[in-house]
């Protein structure tokens, strides 16, 4: 079978989402937004398989790697029959990422010790309960309620506003103003970052995110803003969020502020991965996760 690999376009988001819904796993990355948005960056194209959706990226040294396909179980193993032909076709080693545990268990249960599995603790995301992040209940939250009662100190006239095509501007400029003080220019990663941040407020409507902002006086400048969207009947996830560092407690608010406006009928929000930087992942397991979401690498063994 002939396997046609195709960019990503925007056009596609009707096509790719139809398949997406069918992935009932709460892992940030399998999202049309996300998947469009750091493509110019990674380079992902697509296939339909067998009448299921398989991504291909492409390693370091330019070898393509695949996710599990999506799709009904028996087309799922005839696409995996397919793709090893195609690695073989490809003279490449068999390579698949992002894959969950009960991926590589329905791998297992058809091709035992066929292959192995190496899960990425960088890669894992971040799950927490919605009314905990809202409520910040409890002596474990107790730091995280300080700080917001810090910034409303600071800040009595403090607004929350959901992000429309009437203040997307302002939330464009502070990223602008935030990247210039984080000095990303000199900083490859948040660089890219910013990049998708900035896409992503420009394709709001077009990509169907939702967002919210954060100004320490109606009519003020932005202070804080994020960005994010469904993930599943039961999942909400954040994929972007800005403060000004020198604004006390100005991402414990947004944080809040945006489980409590946009997240509060689901029951999880998925924060993503800390992607292995220390500080990262310290903010992250302040809010003491539910659970992590583990992702690995499949190869044959």
């Amino acid at each position: 079978m002939e396997i046609s690999l195709r960019k990503i376009e925007l056009e596609d988001k009707e096509l790719l989402t139809s398949y997406l819904k069918q992935k009932p796993y709460r892992s940030c990355d399998l999202v049309f937004a996300n998947i469009y948005l750091w493509s110019r960056k990674y380079r992902t194209e697509f296939a339909i398989v067998e009448d299921t959706l398989v991504f291909c990226g492409f390693q370091e040294d330019g070898a393509p790697s695949i996710t599990f396909p999506i799709g009904e179980e028996g087309q799922v193993r005839k696409a995996l029959e397919v793709m090893f032909g195609w690695f073989a076709k490809q003279q490449a080693q068999f390579h698949m990422h992002l894959v969950q545990e009960k991926e590589f268990e329905q791998l297992e249960a058809w091709w035992p010790g066929k292959f192995q599995v190496a899960y990425n603790r960088d890669a894992a995301d971040y799950v927490y309960e919605s009314d905990k992040l809202i409520s910040l209940a409890g002596k474990k939250l107790h730091g995280k309620r300080n700080h917001i009662n810090r910034f409303k100190e600071s800040n009595p006239d403090w607004v929350y506003e959901p992000i429309t095509a009437g203040n997307v501007e302002d939330c464009f400029q502070m990223a602008l103003k935030w990247r210039e003080d984080m000095q990303c220019e000199y900083d490859v990663e948040k660089r890219d970052e910013m990049c998708v941040t900035l896409n992503a407020l420009r394709l709001m409507e077009e990509l169907e995110l939702q967002g919210g902002l954060l100004r320490a006086k109606p009519g003020g400048e932005v202070i804080a803003f994020t960005v994010g969207e469904p993930l599943n009947p039961d999942t909400f996830v954040v994929h972007i969020e800005k403060a000004f560092a020198d604004v006390q407690g100005a991402y414990p608010m947004i944080n809040q502020q945006f489980a409590e406006h946009a997240a509060a009928r689901y029951q999880y929000v998925n924060r993503e991965e800390d992607t292995g930087a220390e500080g990262l992942r310290k903010a992250k397991l302040s809010y003491h996760p539910a659970f992590l979401v583990q992702k690995g690498i499949v190869t044959l063994k």
